[in-house]
């Protein structure tokens, strides 16, 4: 069984045009194994009970952003390990220093391709 058949992901962001382009490129590469949710609150809520391999969170959402998602996520012994990618339309060094610090594991500058959305997360669970 191949990794794209295996892994499990879940994608975060508060816009559904947004849930609905990852989502799609994820069904392009071959992966079917796809939740999704609106904002980190929702999404730390489920990851608590059925972790994932991998999470691709927006930064900027009510409730919870990415970055305190992140946080819960590595302060929970369920989801510690739980990759982590940061999509965001404001790249700042800032941000990106502060998700490196909570164990980020990589990021993607909005607007995305569908090449870069696959080596983004390519370079975090290896070869889809």
């Amino acid at each position: 069984m191949s990794l794209r058949e295996k892994i499990r992901i879940m994608v975060v962001d508060d816009m559904s045009t947004s849930r609905g382009l990852i989502t799609q490129a994820l069904d392009a590469f071959g992966i079917r194994n796809v939740a999704t949710a609106e904002n980190g609150k929702d999404a730390y809520r489920a990851l608590s009970t059925h972790p994932v391999h991998l999470v691709i969170s927006d930064y900027n959402m009510p409730e919870m952003d990415g970055l305190q998602l992140l946080h819960h996520l590595r302060s929970g012994p369920k989801t510690k390990g739980v990759g982590f990618i940061l999509i965001t339309g404001r790249a700042e060094q800032q941000i990106i220093d502060h998700g490196k610090k909570l164990g980020m594991n990589n990021y993607l500058k909005k607007p995305f391709d569908q090449n870069g959305l696959r080596n983004c997360i390519e370079a975090v669970v290896g070869k889809l």
